[in-house]
Parts: structure tokens; sequence; C-alpha cells
């Protein structure tokens, strides 16, 4: 027995809403892993590269995949009639995406001013403060956003 026979039946139209959002999701968590893998090293050694890879993670990868999320989670909602819902799971997942959005932009900010100042200086031996709380900011995104899924996966409530 197939795994697809197990899930619920849905209608069709809601298929590529939620695969979008579930894709989107995916990969902002494997943006933020990768930024912060790089900007933790970067902070431990002052690599100005290892920076720069993570500045490059966030803005090329996890705010891209942000928006597909949070565009393809309020489009399936829309569809399924929940946008009004009083259901704790959605109401979790709505805030924590629009809190998430500021942090993540934060975090954004913070790696490419520490780039900056590291490409001015020409310094790799220091990575800076910047470094420091983007990688900060982007573990407390991750830790989140596992607890999201899993409240997505599970729908208490």
């Amino acid at each position: 027995m197939s795994l697809l026979a197990l899930a619920p039946a849905s209608p069709d139209d809601w298929n590529l809403p939620f695969f979008l959002h579930v894709l989107g999701a995916f990969a902002l968590i494997g943006a933020l892993v990768m930024a912060a893998s790089y900007l933790f090293a970067a902070r431990r050694d002052g690599s100005l590269e290892l920076m720069r890879a993570g500045y490059r993670s966030l803005l090329l990868g996890a705010l891209p995949a942000f928006l597909v999320t949070r565009l393809a989670a309020q489009w399936i909602a829309s569809k399924q009639g929940l946008l009004d819902a009083d259901q704790a799971w959605i109401t979790i997942g709505f805030v924590s995406t629009d809190i998430g959005l500021l942090v993540l932009i934060g975090a954004t900010v913070a790696a490419g001013l520490a780039v900056r100042r590291a490409g001015r200086a020409e310094a790799t031996g220091a990575s800076g403060g910047g470094v420091a709380l983007a990688a900060w900011l982007v573990s407390a995104l991750i830790v989140v956003y596992a607890v999201v899924i899993w409240l997505m996966a599970t729908k208490p409530a």
C-alpha cells in the first residue's frame, strides 16, 4: 500500500499551493542550516569567504524560500477556507512566519554589514559581532521553524 493511499483525499486544485508551501518550507530550512553553518564557521576563523557564503545563503536562498512558503500558505489557506479558522496550528504558523520574517531580515542585514566591514578592513582575522548575531538569529529561526513544521504535520487542536 502506498503512502498516497493513506493520505486524506483533497481536491486537485489544492495540490499546487500545498506542494509549493512544503517545497518552500524545506528549502527555507535547508538555506537556514547552510547559512548557520557558514556563519558559525566564519565566526570561528574569521574567513571573509565564509561570511559571504553565509550572507548569500540568507539573501539568495532563505529570503526567496520564505516568500514562496508564506505566499503558498496564504494561497492554500484561502482555497481551504481556513483564513478565519480559529485553529492553533494555523495561528502559530502565521504568527511565527510574520515574526520570523523580521528576524530573517535582521540576520541578513547583520551578515551583510559584517561582510561589508570585513571587506573594507581586508582583515579576515576578526569576524566582529555581526556574524555572531546573524548566526544566533538564524539558529533561533531553525528551532522555531522545526517546531512549526511539527505543528503543521500533527495539527494539534
